[in-house]
């Protein structure tokens, strides 16, 4: 695992993980960036920290997965909002390791929830690419992602577990992502009867997380159960970035349940709020919580706060911690994803290290 010869690396998209991810990059000690890969015209040759909103660091922006090819880096990061299981193909069938954040933890949303135009399921594809390159493809998060390995870890010290359940509570209105509110269902009034199956179709990768912790728990679940509660803003509310007007969807509670003979017994919960005004409202704590009932019962948070020196007054830097802890997991793991077997892997694969954050040299 350790290198004197920094792992190389190709990001694609620049977008609030992207951009942020472009800093971190530059500033890992085990990494470097080699090349970027953008789909906007205007991004293609500026310079990558230009594009991140700092100091040139001499890697330009390309917008060929050709020039990804050419460039052979050990490792392309993704971090779009939605996959590109085209380039993902190319790049993997290549050699190129793949290390994603953009919703893939198991495959089984991809697979169950967005068909490839082949005919074949998603995961098939990817593994096909995987063997024919002899490179390997892992997807993660802050949640999900590691939200669900603190999980699985706060279960060390528990006999006889009855439940798992792990909570995402956090205000989600410094995260500014139009398209992905705008899929969500966030903004349309609450008794739109097409915000159910938006909150469903762009949130069922939280049933991969609940079958990632099922299989580190050896546990065989009959069903992922779907449910939900949704908030109405009680008044209009104009974040700048984002309009919600009055009766729209502005907070919801989300759980996925992994069921056996009926009884909750992995869970993954998302109680968000773009705003507190809304009707019913939750207690939004501002933290990733795991809660495991058993002997003993374990309540855990796990709490996010700001580096010595951080501006407090302003809100774009906690749009930034934000784009932080979603993206390092995945930069912290590449050393891991690198020396990993080739094929498609999940947190499950990797050894302890590979969630590991590094000490500055």
């Amino acid at each position: 695992m350790k290198s004197a010869t920094k792992i190389r690396v190709f990001q694609v998209a620049t977008g609030n993980v992207g951009s942020e991810m472009i800093g971190r990059i530059r500033n890992h000690p085990d990494l470097e960036l080699v090349g970027l890969h953008c789909y906007s015209p205007d991004k293609i040759g500026r310079d990558a920290g230009e594009i991140a909103g700092i100091d040139p660091i001499g890697v330009l922006a390309t917008g060929s997965v050709d020039e990804i090819i050419a460039a052979g880096p050990d490792v392309l990061t993704f971090h779009g909002v939605f996959p590109d299981e085209d380039l993902y193909e190319k790049v993997l069938e290549a050699g190129i390791n793949v290390v994603t954040t953009a919703d893939w933890i198991t495959g089984f949303h991809r697979d169950t929830n967005h068909p490839h135009p082949s005919g074949r399921k998603v995961s098939q594809v990817i593994q096909s690419a995987c063997e024919r390159g002899g490179s390997t493809f892992y997807g993660t998060g802050m949640n999900p992602g590691l939200c669900q390995i603190m999980g699985i870890v706060n279960s060390a010290d528990v006999a006889d577990i009855e439940n798992v359940t792990v909570i995402e509570s956090v205000d989600v209105s410094c995260h500014h992502s139009v398209d992905t509110w705008k899929a969500v269902g966030y903004g349309r009034p609450v008794d739109d009867p097409t915000i159910p199956e938006s909150l469903h179709k762009y949130t069922a990768v939280f049933a991969d997380a609940v079958y990632l912790m099922a299989d580190a728990f050896d546990l065989e679940l009959d069903e992922v159960a779907f449910r939900y509660e949704l908030g109405a803003c009680t008044k209009d509310i104009d974040l700048g970035w984002y309009a919600l007007p009055k009766g729209s969807l502005g907070a919801n509670y989300i759980k996925y349940q992994g069921m056996v003979d009926g009884v909750p017994r992995i869970e993954s919960h998302l109680e968000w709020q773009m705003t507190p005004h809304t009707e019913p409202s939750w207690n939004i704590k501002g933290c990733y919580i795991t809660r495991i009932t058993g002997d003993p019962t374990i309540y855990s948070k796990h709490m996010i706060l700001p580096p010595k020196g951080f501006d407090l007054g302003n809100p774009e830097n906690f749009a930034s911690l934000g784009m932080t802890v979603t993206g390092l997991p995945a930069l912290n793991a590449i050393a891991a994803v690198v020396a990993a077997r080739p094929g498609i892997i999940t947190s499950a694969d990797l050894p302890l290290r590979a969630f590991a954050g590094r000490f500055r040299r």
